[in-house]
């Protein structure tokens, strides 16, 4: 049974840079994109190796783990949105409008839209093209998706989010497709807003990932959607907001016949009812064994047993190991752990 990650990592404690897991108030903090820019130009000439050193070591954890598709852990990233949206035409980072984000459930300042979205010149595929040549398994790399963007940035141009999905999955598409063309055989959308808002997922929401995959015919490539449930501002938190607990089943089916090839899910922290996962015939399930956001470490026993009751609804072929969502509130000490114990159960399926 295959083993992957979602994205992102434990940044190295020499790579000196915020990020949405150790910034004042968690994930969950007021300013978000406030000191990213002022901490790269303070590693001078040196950021570009210092950032090559920190995936070398995300990297070789992760194959050290026996981890089978990985990720740079998105070292470059102050959060996997808002880096992406640095590379957007239309998007204003010195213009923050403060906006209720997370289905209500905290207030920030975010960079705006004010102008037509578009793609800008390639940025992902020198960062995938050096992360792969130090890698012996294959780089995943991971972007957040149209609707995922559309709730945590400020809009000041476009009328509705199905119109501005619509542009940010052509300027998503342009990126893939440079990709694509260097070789990247594993790309992930990521679409968390899909649990969330599952109706919006299903007007226009997966119309606009399947638009991030567009003209993307070669059959060598895995297109992914990763759709956590919610997140916690820290490591240990009780009872967080997460999305409700049947949005995953209502947006199986579509999904299933979409062109996705692999929908990647939470079920660690909370349990799901896996029946829905009988609803996937064709696509695969990144199924979520590892709690991210837990200093307690599972058992082989626990995720064993889990995974057996899910084969009750979803061929073993179907079915890949990861962690929930990313693993940047662990330390590196306890990701490695737990990511041990998940590869040590994949083999047992073998």
């Amino acid at each position: 049974m295959l083993t992957t990650v979602i994205g992102a990592y434990p940044k190295p404690n020499y790579l000196k840079i915020t990020d949405w897991f150790n910034a004042k108030g968690g994930t969950d903090t007021a300013n978000p994109t406030k000191f990213y820019n002022d901490e790269i130009r303070k590693m001078g000439n040196d950021a570009d190796k210092i950032f090559k050193k920190a995936a070398e070591d995300v990297i070789k954890d992760q194959l050290d783990c026996g981890i089978d598709i990985i990720t740079d852990g998105e070292i470059k990233r102050e959060n996997y949105i808002h880096y992406h949206c640095r590379h957007l035409n239309g998007v204003d980072f010195n213009t923050l409008t403060e906006k209720v984000a997370r289905t209500g459930n905290y207030k920030c300042w975010l960079p705006t839209i004010t102008d037509k979205i578009s793609a800008t010149e390639p940025f992902l595929v020198d960062e995938w093209k050096s992360n792969q040549s130090i890698s012996s398994k294959p780089v995943k790399v991971t972007i957040p998706g149209p609707m995922t963007i559309t709730d945590t940035i400020a809009n000041s141009y476009y009328k509705s989010d199905d119109e501005m999905g619509y542009d940010l999955a052509i300027a998503i598409n342009i990126e893939i497709k440079r990709l694509v063309e260097a070789g990247c055989k594993y790309i992930q959308v990521d679409e968390p807003l899909f649990a969330r808002k599952p109706e919006n997922a299903l007007n226009f929401g997966i119309s606009n990932l399947e638009k991030c995959f567009e003209g993307i015919n070669d059959s060598g490539i895995e297109k992914i959607t990763h759709i956590c449930c919610g997140y916690p501002d820290k490591i240990d938190a009780i009872n967080y907001p997460k999305a409700p607990l049947d949005s995953y089943k209502k947006i199986a089916k579509t999904l299933d016949n979409s062109i996705i090839d692999s929908v990647s899910i939470e079920d660690a922290h909370r349990y799901n009812d896996l029946s829905l996962l009988s609803d996937y015939h064709e696509t695969k399930v990144i199924f979520g064994v590892i709690k991210i956001a837990s200093s307690s470490i599972e058992t082989e026993e626990e995720i064993e047993n889990r995974i057996h009751e899910s084969l009750q609804y979803i061929s073993k072929e179907q079915l890949i190991l990861a962690p929930d969502c990313g693993l940047g509130h662990l330390s590196r000490e306890l990701a490695m752990q737990k990511l041990k114990i998940m590869t040590a159960v994949a083999k047992k399926f073998n």
